[in-house]
């Protein structure tokens, strides 16, 4: 992986995540060169460093948008929203549920990303999924192919520190809409904006609100209901087989990053084995969960797993991982995998280092992941047509 920031992983998958997100390096060297002495620190240790010049980068952008838009650039003002939605969103990512800033610096979020989809991704657009009493924010994707009928639609679904607008920058949702897949970019329970606006906390029972999200999508004259799949990233990996497990009308599953016992996990990472993926990293995983004792979670946690239930999966099934994926180790997917003898379609593609996309979920190469992932999906429901 790229190391901006020698030694540090969680700053370095940072600034990976930013550049393989559309980012451009040197803006993203413009902002990190004067923080290089605060990551040294660790990487708990000057996140509002961090925060404070991706913001003064995200500001910079905003004026060149105000300006190109003035001017009737509608195309140079989409791509700057856009970068700006990118960086942000990273430096959002690092902070602590504690700091004040955290919660201002989403509403922003929320704000560039509709500018984003005004003047960059017109055929994106917020939608609200009923949910328990209540909505989960999304931001759908409706693919060219609506235009002729009902489309496939994949439900993109966060990890642990995600959120739809990192779902966004990456571009998955574009690549889908190419091959003639829409795509619904979900903040689950857990995640996003239903953790951090509405105190939505995360539930091991993914299947309750992913069929939420199908039945919405059933409601759609564009979506053709029988081919409706799900992706989930990073802690997606447990939360998308564990949906599809129990959800019978997906019609597929990927789990972007393996995530067979992630309870096991945080055992070890109690242990210090492993990497981290945010800063503040016990602080963060208590507000995912709702939890305020970290024993007691971690009790809680040893159910986050997926034995005896991927081989409830009767769809195709794909997990892709990376073979150095520092964060959950490359058995975890052989596990998945080997586990999953009712699936009519299973496969595992692991990523190497010579290729690039070794690293948790892809991030050193995303696009190379993304891309794989997207001729799968977009294979398979042509099988499935």
């Amino acid at each position: 992986m790229f190391e901006y920031f020698p030694g540090n992983y969680v700053w370095n998958l940072s600034v990976v995540a930013a550049l393989n997100a559309g980012g451009l390096i040197d803006e993203v060297d413009r902002a990190c060169r004067p923080i290089k002495e605060a990551a040294q620190q660790g990487e708990d240790a000057g996140t509002e460093d961090f925060l404070r010049a991706w913001t003064a980068l995200t500001d910079q952008l905003v004026v060149q948008a105000e300006a190109a838009e003035k001017a009737g650039h509608t195309r140079t003002a989409g791509q700057l929203w856009y970068r700006a939605v990118d960086y942000l969103s990273i430096a959002e990512r690092m902070l602590s549920r504690s700091n004040p800033d955290r919660v201002p610096t989403y509403r922003r979020m929320l704000e560039l990303a509709e500018k984003a989809f005004a003047t960059h991704s017109p055929r994106v657009a917020r939608v609200e999924i009923p949910y328990e009493g209540t909505t989960l924010p999304a931001y759908f994707s409706a693919a060219p192919a609506t235009e002729h009928g009902p489309a496939p639609v994949v439900v993109l679904v966060n990890g642990l520190d995600s959120t739809k607008e990192h779902m966004y920058s990456s571009n998955h949702w574009l690549e889908l809409a190419e091959r003639g897949v829409s795509c619904l970019m979900l903040d689950q329970p857990g995640t996003g904006e239903a953790l951090r606006l509405q105190g939505i906390t995360a539930r091991i029972d993914a299947e309750a609100w992913a069929g939420a999200a199908v039945d919405w999508l059933e409601t759609r004259d564009d979506v053709d209901a029988h081919r409706i799949g799900i992706v989930g990233w990073s802690l997606g990996g447990y939360y998308s087989p564990r949906a599809a497990a129990f959800e019978k009308r997906f019609a597929l599953c990927v789990a972007w990053g393996a995530n067979h016992n992630w309870g096991a996990v945080q055992r070890r990472r109690l242990e210090h084995e492993g990497e981290r993926p945010v800063p503040h990293y016990w602080e963060h995983v208590l507000w995912v969960w709702g939890f305020d004792d970290l024993d007691r979670f971690i009790e809680f946690a040893d159910d986050i797993h997926l034995d005896g239930v991927v081989e409830k999966i009767t769809v195709p099934f794909l997990i892709a991982h990376g073979e150095g994926d520092r964060q959950i180790p490359l058995d975890s997917a052989h596990r998945s995998y080997e586990q999953a003898v009712n699936s009519p379609k299973r496969e595992l593609r692991v990523f190497t280092a010579e290729e690039g996309g070794t690293e948790h979920i892809g991030l050193d190469h995303l696009p190379h992941v993304s891309l794989f992932i997207a001729d799968w999906v977009a294979d398979t429901f042509a099988e499935l047509h």
